[in-house]
């Protein structure tokens, strides 16, 4: 695979062979996330207390926007990084300044779909971002590997997936998500043109305990919260889930 790098207007770009872009980094702002969809896949953190999640899977390493933003914002947090390319994670260190932190960020050089099914750890969070150079997902986008996602994240545990929606098979991606989390999925088209969010909970209702409710006005206070201590502004997004239809009388349910 060709990975290539561009620059405009004080941003760079990481490209893998052609002008698909798989990531961005503000050159004046390393640690900020840039692209809208990579902001979107935050959303857990408005569902969760401020040191969750402690381990993270990050399938996908890119140009490192989510690896970065977790290290510099979640020192608690240990992070596991699944990438399949090498060139990937050495063009991530000398482009995109990829922390050198053995202790917190371990690097694995495998097929995401492969690492799931051998893994013997359970994540808190696991965040799914990985494409070839035609923008295929492969086996990242399959029943099973939403079933081995789930059997991997520990009981209050959050999958968050970024699809590409001007793919056809976009709803079927979305209906794979809720056939594995028993239709507990939150998905909006992200303000990045062409991409989409899928969110799923581990965390099933039962008998004894209801799902988690949220209302828009605390997403808003938890949102203020995170955006004055990363500089995460969360708030569009919030918009734009309103606008999808998941806050029901102005609660949002998963």
């Amino acid at each position: 695979m060709t990975v290539d790098i561009s620059e405009a207007a004080g941003v760079r770009y990481l490209h893998f062979g052609s002008e698909w872009v798989q990531g961005a980094m503000r050159i004046a702002r390393p640690y900020a996330l840039e692209l809208d969809y990579t902001k979107e896949m935050m959303l857990p953190l408005l569902l969760r207390p401020d040191d969750w999640p402690r381990r993270v899977l990050l399938i996908g390493l890119g140009a490192a926007s989510l690896t970065k933003f977790l290290w510099r914002y979640r020192p608690d947090a240990k992070l596991t990084v699944v990438e399949i390319d090498p060139q990937v994670e050495a063009v991530a260190r000398q482009f995109f300044k990829l922390p050198d932190d053995p202790q917190r960020i371990q690097i694995h050089h495998a097929d995401g779909a492969d690492f799931i099914i051998q893994t013997k750890q359970k994540y808190d969070l696991i965040l799914v971002d990985g494409f070839d150079s035609k923008a295929r997902a492969g086996r990242l986008d399959t029943l099973p590997f939403y079933l081995d996602c789930k059997t991997r994240l520990a009981s209050d545990g959050m999958l968050c997936v970024n699809l590409l929606a001007r793919r056809k098979s976009f709803n079927h991606s979305i209906q794979q998500i809720k056939e594995a989390f028993d239709g507990h999925v939150i998905s909006f088209p992200s303000r990045d043109e062409g991409n989409a969010i899928a969110l799923a909970s581990a965390n099933q209702p039962n008998a004894v305990s209801q799902a988690p409710t949220f209302s828009l006005s605390e997403l808003q206070t938890t949102a203020q919260h995170l955006r004055q201590t990363t500089h995460l502004n969360l708030l569009p997004m919030l918009a734009n889930l309103a606008a999808s239809g998941h806050l029901k009388d102005g609660i949002l349910q998963y």
